[in-house]
């Protein structure tokens, strides 16, 4: 059978057949019933091999999100199929919010969590520091449940699918908010690298965004949580207003972008860039994404920034955002507050495939982490230089899946299972 490709088509998955799951039942059966590899399928925008299996894969995306709310607790429970977009909605009616959602609304709660996705934002952590607890069905079908405060819990939230197939999680929330977005274009690059910081921390929310051969960065998204941040005037720091003719995002669709210029709104629909009922970002993409310490933030920019001619025509945009540390073993925020640099290509594997080394040299000094679900080369041995819990959480994952159910080439490749 034809399992079809990830997203943006950047990888065909080898699996030998996809179970889609109706039901948690369904995945214990699964287990418990046949013997070889299996792997959990998300929303498919991941860009390599990570879901993949030479035996099985199952999505939960069917299964029902049956949220249950515990206002008492200031928690959710849900399905992990569930898309971000629909558990925000179903929150925000009951006056319920997160405390931050990624730039597509559209990804599963479950893959997001699980590959370490995030937002942006000086204090906030990715979507995963907000997961309070998980059930996973283990590699003989049993069902299990862990919560924040138990042993291993820190290794098994961003799990990579590597010690079971996740099925409900249940996250954090906080009373419903209102956010306003601001775009402003023409930042001098001498004021984002003098004061990375506070040009972050402009708002709840900032993204910045460059090709990184302009003279002035190109646009920086301030999402202001009104009563929390101050709001934001006419011009900022050498940069101005956008004007309502130069709304849009490269060759993103206008129509598919959340509200701009000032308008309040609920957190829901100012978080994420781009509106669940839209055809999500560009599509036709790779994407690359690497974590280092926000205080290291401004000087790896400017290593970047010296293979600008180079990246620029292969580049469609890179947008810089911010995460609040946390102590998530396999974490691109783990233990350090951290600038994210991501780089969303033009779909020309040769050239992003000679381009990626050269950004990995130039960021090797200051730690870089890759994101898990996007295109990199780094090695094994370079993965663990930087991700100081990564053995802690190979032997959790040996442990708990001694057979290798739940291990596949990528996870070998990069010593995440032995």
């Amino acid at each position: 059978m034809s399992i079809g490709a990830t997203w943006a088509g950047t990888h065909h998955f080898r699996a030998s057949d996809l179970v889609e799951a109706t039901s948690i039942e369904q995945v214990q059966e699964l287990l418990a019933d046949t013997d070889g590899p299996v792997r959990a399928l998300g929303t498919r925008h991941s860009f390599n091999d990570l879901a993949d299996t030479a035996g099985t894969l199952v999505t939960v995306t069917d299964i029902p999100a049956d949220p249950v709310l515990d206002e008492e607790a200031r928690t959710v429970t849900v399905g992990a199929g569930v898309r971000y977009g629909v558990l925000a909605a179903w929150l925000h009616e009951r006056g319920w919010a997160l405390h931050n959602m990624g730039s597509l609304p559209h990804i599963s709660v479950g893959g997001a969590v699980a590959t370490g996705t995030h937002g942006s934002g000086l204090t906030n952590g990715c979507l995963a520091d907000a997961v309070a607890g998980l059930q996973f069905v283990g590699a003989q079908g049993v069902l299990r449940t862990v919560a924040r405060g138990q042993d291993g819990f820190e290794g098994l939230v961003i799990g990579l699918g590597a010690y079971g197939v996740v099925v409900r999680l249940t996250l954090d929330i906080q009373p419903s908010y209102v956010v306003r977005q601001d775009v402003y274009r023409g930042l001098p690059w001498s004021a984002l690298l003098d004061d990375l910081p506070g040009v972050m921390g402009a708002g709840y929310s900032v993204s910045a965004f460059t090709t990184w051969d302009e003279e002035t960065v190109q646009q920086v998204w301030r999402k202001t949580r009104l009563g929390v941040s101050d709001e934001p005037g006419p011009t900022w720091l050498g940069s101005r207003l956008e004007t309502p003719d130069e709304s849009g995002l490269v060759d993103a669709d206008p129509a598919a972008l959340t509200v701009r210029g000032g308008v309040e709104g609920p957190w829901l629909e100012r978080l994420p860039h781009f509106r669940l009922d839209h055809t999500p970002s560009n599509g036709d993409e790779i994407q690359t994404e690497y974590f280092v310490a926000l205080e290291d933030g401004a000087d790896a920019l400017v290593a970047v920034r010296a293979l600008a001619a180079d990246i620029a025509p292969h580049l469609l945009v890179t947008e810089l955002r911010t995460l609040a540390a946390d102590g998530l073993w396999l974490s691109g925020a783990y233990r350090r507050d951290t600038l994210a640099i991501h780089f969303t290509w033009r779909n020309r594997p040769a050239e992003v495939a000679a381009l990626t080394p050269r950004i990995e040299e130039a960021l090797a000094p200051f730690g870089a982490r890759p994101h898990w679900g996007k295109v990199h080369t780094m090695t094994a041995d370079a993965v663990a230089a930087v991700h100081p819990q990564l053995a802690q959480a190979r032997l959790l994952f040996e442990a708990l899946d001694p057979t290798g159910r739940f291990a596949n080439a990528h996870l070998r490749r990069l010593g995440i299972r032995a």
